[in-house]
């Protein structure tokens, strides 16, 4: 177990699935590499964007294995743990620590609503019996919420929960768990999933973030955080508005996380298709979304030949433009 926060932009990283529909490892690795070397500060795989729901336990093993080989260590990796119970759940914290990650990340409990008390409960359960650092994920959409009293309990009782990523989008919320946690846990970490609210989360007192738009503009939210870092605070806002319009087109376009892959493949990346079946209209919207989607990255970019192939320095530019316009 390590005292020091996890820190920057961690990106959520897409799935690649081949034509068969199987995990595409080779673009997953290629994928990485893309990611670091354009500045993410560490990678999530078996996210919400990785669709960890929609690949057996044994496919979720595997992409973490493939993620933290191809990292060689040059960032910290956060792997999703969730499982459908809590004994499923501590077998694949004791795998993915075993691999060597730098934490785990665990969902609350779906399907069944739990109250306060049951979600402490299961959290518990596993922080007791595993050997890996936890962080807590908040994700009141799809499970049980998270409460301020809950953080606050499970972080000054189990020294191995070491932090919450929390996509609830909720500022004042964010706020409160700090102020509960961080005078009793220096070392906790806050971690918001929430890109429209990157900025103002991180004025707040975030650690930084695990976005999904890092996936697509990793250069931007990288630009984004150090400005934050370094006091610059309207540099970081006029980038918050840049990044605005193209996470919420993404985020509409069909299922998620369809809008993010389409992103991806502006920049150059072919994720293929999502194992989520679809129907025609639905694909319709989604091919409608599409181009926009590039209209965004492209208007990122300035070059729109450039953002097909990933071009770092274009979407750079960007950045440039932005803070010489201060």
């Amino acid at each position: 177990m390590t005292s020091q926060r996890i820190t920057g932009i961690l990106t959520p990283n897409l799935t690649p699935v081949d034509s068969r529909g199987q995990v595409d490892e080779d673009c997953l690795r290629g994928y990485v590499d893309w990611l670091i070397e354009r500045g993410v500060d560490g990678l999530y795989p078996n996210g919400s964007t990785g669709e960890f729901v929609r690949f057996t336990p044994q496919e979720r093993r595997r992409i973490v294995e493939v993620v933290v080989d191809q990292t060689r260590g040059r960032v910290p990796v956060l792997a999703g743990a969730a499982e459908a119970n809590a004994r499923e759940t501590i077998e694949a914290c004791h795998a993915y620590g075993q691999m060597g990650v730098r934490a785990v990340a665990i969902v609350a409990p779906y399907y069944y609503r739990l109250s306060p008390e049951g979600v402490y409960a299961y959290f518990r359960e596993i922080a007791d019996a595993v050997s890996v650092d936890v962080t807590l994920y908040n994700i009141p959409l799809f499970a049980s919420p998270i409460d301020v009293d809950t953080v606050r309990r499970l972080a000054l009782e189990c020294p191995r929960v070491v932090g919450i990523k929390d996509s609830s989008g909720d500022l004042p919320n964010m706020m409160r768990m700090i102020q509960a946690v961080r005078p009793q846990r220096d070392d906790f970490t806050f971690l918001t999933g929430w890109d429209a609210a990157l900025v103002p989360m991180l004025i707040a007192g975030c650690d930084g973030g695990t976005n999904a738009t890092s996936g697509v503009v990793p250069e931007l939210t990288r630009a984004l955080y150090q400005a934050v870092r370094r006091g610059d605070i309207d540099a970081a806002m006029q980038m918050q508005y840049q990044l605005l319009p193209l996470f919420d087109t993404m985020i509409g376009a069909g299922e998620f996380p369809e809008g993010f892959r389409q992103g991806a493949r502006a920049r150059g990346w072919e994720m293929g298709a999502g194992r989520q079946p679809t129907t025609p209209s639905q694909q319709a919207a989604i091919d409608a979304a599409k181009g926009e989607i590039e209209r965004l990255v492209t208007q990122l970019s300035s070059n729109p030949t450039a953002a097909n192939r990933g071009d770092r320095e274009t979407i750079d530019a960007i950045v440039r433009r932005v803070l010489e316009q201060l």
